[in-house]
């Protein structure tokens, strides 16, 4: 079985937490709407059967029709390709959601918050849906598999295995429960980095384009074959060879056109060679009854990334500018400047931003540290130490930004020099 799977699109997001730069938002909402229409026509040159897009295809503050409509006209476009969509957050199946009040294409099947059972010819696919913007408990791990001689696929929205607070209203899901219940693949959205390792089948392609510094590296889509056989079938002599040639076992045996398990655990004693070491290697994910093999396709073109700079050497903005206006910068990349070391100057973020000549730099971040040792200077037993010891107990007991507080007990030391 062959699919797509691809999550997190989020077309028409307003983008504005990036920059305040100037048209960016449209900009990088028509980059968002190209590797959308690549990933279609990638679907239609492969002829790929079924695309699987789980939650936040759209966000629902935001969307507008006509989006909506360049959606679906691009569905339309691959009528031999199922396509799933199983809603999120962002995207929820809500009374007055375009998932409920438009008219979809014939190939496209929209998941709600009853979980259901799609019965194809090669597989079962079970899906669930946000009904809201929040979800404690979809149920998907009370459900029962019905055929599990099939491909047994699920689409939710969810945060796996996640330890943080704020992720239980965004359908927390357990994988030791998934795990029980005999998935071979777990089409997962939510999390917008893909996942780099696959122990269990539960699978994250992270967002369709990159929407931060918090997301950095490529983003697209994945590529997805499974191949659910028998494991006698499975078992691959090429692989079983150059695993007894590791281990200097002698190989003859194999020398049959089928290799069956329990015949070899009889050579093992036979021979007596330790069999817990093979046994294990046929049970792990090396040859795994579900043979899975994962694509990664990319479609944005951009790739966020950061650079740091040290200015312990700089002693003026028109210094720092020139430096920053000097960095050699991929014009398909997107940049955060991350301002290290002491610093001698002060740190206008917001003129420096305007000064950069460099579209590509969207964000200026100030990690420096002060020359001043405020906690030394807090002890001295004069005007100087006085003011400092006042200014950090009004950060300690008192409701002040922390970076705006020190940076005025820079600038007043100042003028004790």
């Amino acid at each position: 079985m062959r699919f797509i799977h691809m999550a997190d699109i989020h077309f028409d997001s307003p983008f504005t937490v990036l920059t305040d730069k100037r048209d960016f938002g449209t900009k990088r909402r028509l980059e968002q709407r190209e590797a959308f229409r690549k990933a279609i026509e990638y679907i239609s040159k492969e002829e790929i059967p079924y695309l699987f897009i789980v939650g936040d295809l759209y966000d629902q503050n935001y969307v507008r029709e006509s989006t909506i409509e360049y959606i679906n006209n691009l569905f339309k476009t691959i009528p031999n390709t199922k396509i799933f969509i199983s809603p999120g957050n962002h995207d929820p199946f809500l009374k007055n959601s375009f998932y409920n009040i438009f008219n979809w294409n014939s190939n496209v099947i929209i998941f709600n918050d009853e979980i259901k059972r799609i019965e194809l010819e090669d597989a079962d696919i079970y899906g669930y849906g946000f009904s809201d913007f929040y979800c404690s408990n979809s149920k998907v791990e009370e459900i029962e598999i019905k055929n599990k001689e099939k491909i047994n696929i699920l689409l939710v929205h969810g945060a796996l295995d996640s330890s943080k607070n704020i992720d239980i209203k965004y359908n927390p899901i357990s994988s030791n429960k998934l795990k029980k219940i005999g998935f071979d693949y777990v089409a997962l959205g939510h999390i917008h980095k893909k996942t780099d390792e696959n122990k269990y089948n539960f699978i994250y392609p992270g967002s369709m384009i990159s929407f931060g510094f918090d997301e950095l590296g490529e983003h697209g889509m994945l590529d997805i074959i499974i191949n659910k056989n028998n494991l006698k079938k499975e078992i691959n002599e090429n692989e079983i060879n150059n695993y007894l040639n590791e281990e200097k076992i002698n190989k003859n045996y194999l020398n049959e056109e089928k290799i069956n398990k329990n015949k070899l655990n009889n050579y093992l004693n036979e021979e007596k060679i330790n069999k817990n070491n093979l046994n294990n290697y046929l049970n792990n994910e090396k040859i795994n009854k579900n043979k899975i093999k994962i694509n990664f396709i990319k479609l944005d073109d951009r790739i966020f990334e950061e650079k740091n700079i040290n200015i312990s050497e700089i002693n003026s903005q028109e210094e720092l500018i020139e430096k920053i206006n000097s960095i050699k910068i991929n014009k398909n990349n997107f940049v955060k400047i991350i301002l290290i070391g002491s610093r001698n100057i002060e740190i206008n973020k917001n003129e420096i931003c305007k000064l950069i000549t460099n579209e590509n730099i969207l964000k200026i971040e100030d990690k420096t540290e002060t020359k001043y040792n405020f906690d030394q200077i807090a002890k001295q037993n004069n005007l100087k130490g006085i003011f400092v010891k006042r200014m950090l107990d009004k950060i300690d007991q008192e409701n002040y930004d922390e970076e705006i507080l020190k940076k005025a007990i820079e600038i007043g030391l100042k003028l004790f020099e």
